[in-house]
């Protein structure tokens, strides 16, 4: 009688977990009383992102309660709660206990395979499963306090928003860990996660063993991977909490899918969904090189040259012996110097288990080195400053492009070698330089007495590119690299009278607008491609030397908030430039329209301000060539069809080389309003002028208002009446009132504090674009106090540099995350 009266009550009980299942199918939440049953539905988050339930891998014949993206076609399982104590049949039920924990039971013999162990459980907990993927359980109901959330419990997958926390100065940190096989999670043998020592970074082990390390975080991308160079430009974020604790997150830039998950082979891959597929971002390790320490201490897996494994300077392989050794011995004496040196290796994955971080500039870094009888190497990086090794150097990778400069410490002997070497690579480059540059001038005054000048016909003309536009530097040019002459780049060239036709003989009706150096036109090809013409005046003050200067940047630039250069025309007196065509104009176009500067509510305008910030890290820092803008603005600004920034007009931009940090002109050239102080006074520019009207810029885009048309009965412009609220702390009454419904006065009052810091007289003062982008998108990070502007002209080379940046070193104008935090 008794055991009827138990399997009536199981049966009862099961039933009643199945009626309750299908209740919890149409919510979120698994309350007290609620349960899913295996069959008997899901729950769905409250945005329909993602979906909890039961499932088994394809092709297995275990059941396990997992977390998966909704709505997609193939299920992509992203967490599983019973990875490692599968269900062998289909009477499974996740419910809430009695205990507030969460609990997975195989209802044939009642055992419970699975609880969440929640040990400050609550009678009334309540799980939820949030839009991020998060499952996460809640005292009550209405309780915001989580108690037990699977981010903290992850299985192979790092999804958007969930932070991963270390201690600064901690161990190693294995948090994600591999399934066994393609269709067993129970955990494999690869674990992904985070070395925090020095700088974090990302590491994947093969049991106890390092597999794969993505090189250092340096604030804005972890140097080691070149191929998502500005990875977190893309959403990655270092929170510092205080007292040596750190997270990352990640947000992606839209609503799409993004995983990142370690797989049962030992490999890392960032995935998106798109077009119904996954497609793979990124993924490492994928080859030889990729592979932790192939090539052995001291070695060097070159990309380069067929991954083949060589020695850094100042070592080689004895006969017999597997890895590279030391040729010379070091001759460190009693003053820790002796006639020690260092040797250059360039482009590379910098070594693992650096064993000292500090702030030192490039120089006292060297020095540090160098006094230190035990350091092998060092290297100086922007984002993260001085870091040096006194033990083997390990891992190291040369890049095909990309990569940092380590300086080997070697025998003065080996450092006689290299200078030699040194000098007959710069000798035959000069001689074979030389001899192209003549064969090149040769062929292009060839080509011009070909071509002649081709008269404007009645006729309608072909349009489309004709042949290839060589823009060749013949001689020395004021706006090129300084003391160096290029070759040029290679673009599509239209003829004068193609231009003709598209912009309807260059009709009024289609002018977009005017500049200094001529006039805008919209034109349209056969194919129906919209495009902007930009023909130079023939009076205007831009001559042929800028015009080959702005085709030669732009067509050497690839960025998405650079506006892109689809072709020119050079005919006769005719310089013309063709670019993309921008609908939305011009950023003024909106800004200081009355009617229309509500269009650019807050959230736009500070997606325009970051794409500002992007563009322009990517001229200073991330491009191939190292480039000034000098004429930023925000007439400068263009905007395509979703609202999206680009940073056009480079025909008075300056290239520096690598070592150059600062220049003179006696032509001081742009937009009074916008320039820096010293440029303005002394002609004196470098990148930290791009930085003051950068700054400029963002106050314009926060009030509205034109700096150059600003008037107050106290203020002379804007920076002065913005310095004075910002003073008095009524900062946020600078915001534009037409938007201020919309805005995020922390959002605001930040961007204002960086607009403050950028606008300082003394350039040294003035953060780097890294540093400003950094301070922009981190919304935990305090900033240091701006200086008030005086308005008057300081070579910034007079005063200390509190950013930290070395302007002798190859990564020049960096700034360190300690050094934001700590001011």
């Amino acid at each position: 009688m008794g055991s009827d009266r138990f399997r009536c009550v199981f049966w009862l009980s099961l039933v009643t977990g199945y009626c309750c299942s299908v209740f919890a199918s149409a919510g979120n939440r698994i309350p007290k009383g609620v349960s899913v049953a295996d069959g008997g539905g899901t729950i769905v988050s409250a945005g329909e992102r993602f979906e909890l339930g039961f499932f088994s891998p394809n092709g297995s014949r275990f059941r396990y309660v997992g977390i998966w993206p909704y709505g997609i076609s193939v299920q992509t399982v992203v967490w599983v709660a019973n990875r490692d104590k599968p269900l062998s049949g289909n009477d499974g039920v996740l419910f809430m206990g009695d205990d507030g924990n969460l609990q997975i039971r195989q209802a044939g013999d009642g055992e419970i395979v699975w609880s969440s162990n929640v040990t400050a459980s609550s009678p009334n907990s309540t799980a939820v499963l949030l839009d991020t993927g998060n499952l996460a359980i809640f005292p009550n109901a209405n309780s915001k306090r989580m108690l037990w959330q699977s981010f903290n419990n992850p299985t192979d997958t790092y999804l958007p928003d969930m932070e991963v926390h270390m201690d600064a100065a901690g161990r190693e940190l294995k948090i994600f860990t591999s399934w066994k096989t393609a269709i067993d999670p129970s955990p494999g043998n690869y674990s992904l996660g985070l070395d925090p020592r020095g700088s974090p970074q990302i590491v994947i082990w093969e049991g106890l063993n390092r597999r794969w390390r993505s090189g250092h975080w340096n604030g804005i991308s972890f140097i080691g991977v070149t191929d998502v160079r500005t990875i977190y430009l893309s959403g990655f974020r270092l929170t510092n909490q205080g007292n040596g604790k750190l997270f990352f997150t990640y947000t992606p830039s839209d609503s799409s899918f993004v995983k990142f998950q370690i797989d049962w082979a030992g490999v890392e891959r960032q995935e998106t969904w798109s077009n119904g597929q996954w497609r793979i971002v990124q993924a490492h390790p994928v080859d030889e090189c990729d592979r932790y320490n192939r090539c052995g201490p001291f070695g060097v897996c070159d990309r380069t040259d067929g991954m083949r494994c060589l020695c850094v300077e100042g070592f080689a392989v004895d006969d017999g012996e597997q890895w590279c050794r030391r040729r010379s011995r070091l001759e460190c004496g009693m003053d820790g110097i002796g006639n020690d040196g260092f040797g250059e290796v360039e482009g590379v994955k910098l070594p693992d288990f650096v064993d000292y971080v500090g702030l030192e500039s490039a120089k006292e870094c060297q020095r540090r080195c160098l006094h230190n009888c035990s350091c092998t190497a060092y290297a100086f990086v922007s984002g993260i400053n001085c870091m040096i090794w006194t033990s083997d150097l390990v891992d190291i990778e040369r890049f095909v492009e990309g990569g940092n400069t380590l300086f080997v410490r070697l025998a003065a002997s080996e450092l006689g070698e290299t200078k030699r070497a040194y000098r007959a690579v710069i000798i035959t480059a000069a001689v074979v330089g030389t001899f192209l540059l003549f064969i090149s001038g040769w062929l292009f005054m060839q080509r011009r007495r070909k071509r002649g000048v081709v008269a404007v016909t009645n006729e309608v003309p072909k349009v489309g590119p004709s042949r290839e536009c060589s823009i060749d530097y013949s001689g020395p040019s004021d706006l090129g690299v300084e003391g160096q002459q290029g070759n040029g780049s290679e673009l599509a060239l239209y003829s004068f009278n193609s231009l003709v036709a598209a912009t309807d003989n260059f009709s009024d009706d289609n002018k977009l607008g005017q500049g200094g150096f001529g006039h805008v036109y919209k034109g349209i090809l056969p194919d129906g491609q919209e495009i902007a013409v930009k023909r130079l005046s023939r009076k205007s003050g831009q001559g042929l030397q800028e015009f080959k200067n702005e085709v030669m940047l732009i067509a050497k630039l690839q960025h998405r908030n650079l506006v892109r250069l689809l072709g020119c025309c050079i005919q006769g007196e005719e310089n013309i430039l063709l670019y993309e065509y921008m609908p939305n104009k011009s950023l003024d176009s909106y800004l200081f329209d009355p009617d229309k500067k509500p269009q650019l509510d807050w959230s736009k305008r500070f997606s325009i301000i970051t794409g500002i910030a992007r563009g322009l890290l990517y001229l200073h820092r991330d491009s191939r060539l190292r480039i000034i803008h000098r004429d930023l603005k925000v007439s400068n600004i263009l905007l395509d069809e979703e609202m999206n920034p680009k940073i056009s007009d480079f025909g008075m931009a300056r290239i520096f080389g690598g070592n150059q940090n600062e220049a003179n002109t006696n032509i001081v050239v742009g937009t009074y309003g916008y320039m820096a102080p010293e440029y303005a006074m002394e002609g004196l520019f470098s990148l930290k002028s791009d930085v003051y009207s950068f700054g400029v810029l963002l106050l314009e885009i926060i009030t509205g208002q034109r700096n150059a048309s600003f008037r107050s009965t106290d203020f002379s412009n804007m920076v002065a009446f913005a310095w004075d609220l910002w003073d008095k702390g009524r900062a946020i009454e600078l915001l534009d009132p037409s938007i201020r419904e919309s805005s995020l006065q922390e959002q605001v009052l930040r961007c204002i504090h960086v607009g403050m810091l950028c606008v300082q007289d003394v350039a040294a003062n003035r953060p780097n674009m890294p540093a400003v982008l950094l301070m922009l998108e981190s919304e935990n990070m305090a900033l240091p106090s701006p200086r008030q502007p005086t308005f008057t002209s300081m070579r910034y080379n007079l005063d200390e540099d509190m950013w930290n940046v070395n302007q002798d070193a190859v990564s020049s104008n960096n700034v360190t995350i300690t050094a934001i935090l700590g001011r």
